[in-house]
């Protein structure tokens, strides 16, 4: 069985970058001292989640790639043994700003990147005033632990970019993610919110034959303007199987670590009983690339 061992770091963040680094790097390094090979942290793991208002100001968080973040985690990458999967606002040119995870090796090298393609913009998360779209495809990092599949939070509620990176040859889909609960919504209504984040997870990794990993971020935070009732982020990060099993999943008002050990091997036995991509009527399918079929 070729096992590769993950950390996952669901974490609470604070007004304080420093703080919450200092968490991140705790966290890190208790993985790799439980023998995570590969350590992924949440969707813009340092700061506050301030897409909850559209403020000019908050472009001064964003940060050349590479630069000092990347410096910074590339160190302790290689201090700890791992390959790390980290998050951040990246500056690519004046005016020109991304949503963009960074996969850094062991020896502390950027092993690759992959910017946001799929960039939402509803009430208390106004991402399209900051971030543009990815421009380099579905594509996975290639790493001393494997191919990996990096999305980022919105991409995975699409099939197709799941199914993309599946194709180029990942071997697990990664998931870094910023989501939770608006306040006026009743109970009955976060819990389908919850569930349906969850399933159709659960249906990238079943109809790719993949496993799959969703690390998110935890805790109330208030909106800065105070318009709105703040983001209660429902922490709940979970990996799965390639049959859409749930491995292990953390909860859902505290930070926590989770350890867990994936067999990537799986997916090829999963693939031989269940081979839907023979079964891909690939001459079919050319009207999924217009808006709409009126």
């Amino acid at each position: 069985m070729k096992s590769l061992k993950i950390g996952l770091v669901q974490q609470n963040c604070s007004i304080d970058p420093e703080d919450n680094i200092n968490k991140s790097y705790k966290q890190i390094l208790q993985a790799a001292a439980q023998g995570a090979e590969l350590v992924i942290l949440q969707e813009l793991h340092s700061n506050r989640y301030f897409c909850q208002t559209e403020d000019v100001t908050h472009f001064g968080l964003a940060e050349t790639i590479p630069g000092a973040a990347t410096q910074k985690y590339a160190r302790l990458a290689k201090e700890a043994g791992i390959v790390l999967v980290i998050s951040l606002f990246e500056k690519r040119a004046a005016g020109l700003y991304h949503n963009t995870a960074v996969v850094l090796e062991k020896d502390g090298s950027i092993a690759g990147t992959y910017r946001k393609m799929h960039i939402p913009d509803d009430p208390g998360y106004h991402e399209k005033f900051y971030f543009t779209p990815g421009d380099s495809g579905f594509h996975p990092i290639t790493t001393s632990v494997g191919k990996l599949g990096v999305l980022i939070c919105w991409d995975q509620w699409y099939p197709e970019a799941a199914r993309m990176m599946a194709l180029a040859g990942a071997e697990i889909l990664i998931y870094p993610t910023a989501i939770g609960y608006d306040q006026s919504d009743k109970p009955e209504e976060q819990q389908r919110q919850l569930a349906a984040w969850m399933v159709v997870q659960q249906g990238h990794a079943i109809a790719n034959g993949i496993p799959l990993i969703a690390v998110n971020r935890v805790g109330f935070e208030a909106d800065p303007s105070q318009t709105a009732g703040g983001i209660d982020f429902w922490g709940s990060s979970f990996a799965v199987g390639c049959q859409g099993e749930i491995l292990a999943q953390a909860s859902a008002d505290k930070e926590e670590l989770l350890c867990i050990d994936i067999d990537l091997d799986q997916s090829e036995r999963v693939r031989q009983i269940w081979p839907f991509f023979r079964d891909r009527r690939i001459d079919q399918y050319h009207e999924l690339q217009k808006r709409f079929r009126d």
